[in-house]
């Protein structure tokens, strides 16, 4: 973990995209636990900008809807030119209660880790819906495997950042909502150390997004992310398992010729085939591989 010179400013980063409903008094609370709010307005056609300005935040605009991974790179870009030292994300929307920042900074400020995560899974029991849990352990169990950086929350958009962390992260245009599962990817590249505390949850009204779809754009990003910043893993991992089923429809034809004298011939082509497509997969992620990690020696050089 790369030690953090200063704590001061501390600096909220709030995307939003039609959330005057709470908007305001998410800002107002936050305030108080933090030396400056930056909100991000991401093409809101409500009142969203005009009250989280008359709240006291630094507003900053998109024309148009761009999606959250745009608005969120937009305010750390914001808050890497004042210098901050801890960024707290936090959703605009209200679920999150701003009195638990002090405790989502603490180990940062302690000098005990890099990025912070509020885990609606710990020791508190909040009231959440349960198709939500289901599907939030689901891709938490998906992002942990794909990752390599285990988390009981992966999804969880209340985070403190420190300033090594600042410097790291950027996400993907097209990141979506999957840009929480994209932090832990960046957090084991850059090696750096993540831990997470108990925070509560509130849901004030139903979700605006449908879950199943929702759910099915982070898994998406979550097989991009991985073919991307773990090919081994990726290609690696599948090679090796379609060789395998290859190979046991292999043993299958030659056990079955020792038996009746007479060659499978579909079962010999389908092995053949898998186990052509598995060694050639395999070999893919080994030069993904190899070819990522010269990359990066060279940008660090």
């Amino acid at each position: 973990m790369t030690e953090t010179p200063a704590l001061s400013p501390k600096i909220a980063v709030i995307a939003a995209h039609n959330e005057d409903r709470f908007i305001g008094s998410v800002v107002l609370k936050t305030r108080h636990y933090v030396d400056q709010v930056i909100v991000v307005d991401d093409g809101s056609t409500d009142l969203t900008a005009q009250l989280a300005e008359e709240a006291g935040a630094v507003l900053i605009r998109h024309d148009t809807n761009r999606g959250k991974a745009e608005a969120v790179n937009t305010g750390l870009r914001h808050a890497r030119q004042m210098d901050a030292a801890i960024v707290v994300l936090i959703d605009g929307d209200g679920q999150h209660d701003p009195t638990e920042i002090p405790a989502l900074l603490a180990p940062i400020e302690n000098q005990q880790a890099d990025m912070v995560v509020g885990s609606r899974f710990l020791t508190i029991r909040s009231r959440i819906p349960r198709w939500r849990i289901f599907g939030q352990h689901a891709l938490t169990l998906a992002t942990n495997v794909a990752s390599g950086v285990p988390l009981t929350d992966s999804q969880s958009g209340f985070r403190a950042l420190s300033r090594a962390a600042l410097q790291q992260l950027n996400f993907r245009p097209n990141g979506g909502f999957s840009i929480e599962s994209e932090m832990q990817f960046l957090a084991h590249q850059h090696h750096l150390a993540v831990t997470e505390i108990p925070v509560s949850v509130t849901y004030a009204e139903p979700s605006k997004r449908n879950p199943v779809q929702h759910g099915m754009q982070v898994l998406n990003g979550i097989i991009a992310l991985v073919s991307q910043h773990r090919p081994l893993f990726f290609f690696g991992v599948s090679g090796a398992l379609i060789l395998m089923v290859g190979l046991i429809l292999g043993l299958v034809v030659v056990d079955r010729y020792n038996t009746y004298q007479r060659l499978a011939v579909g079962y010999a082509l389908i092995s053949v085939l898998l186990s052509l497509i598995g060694i050639q997969t395999l070999f893919t992620g080994i030069v993904l591989h190899s070819l990522r990690a010269f990359l990066a020696y060279n940008i660090r050089s």
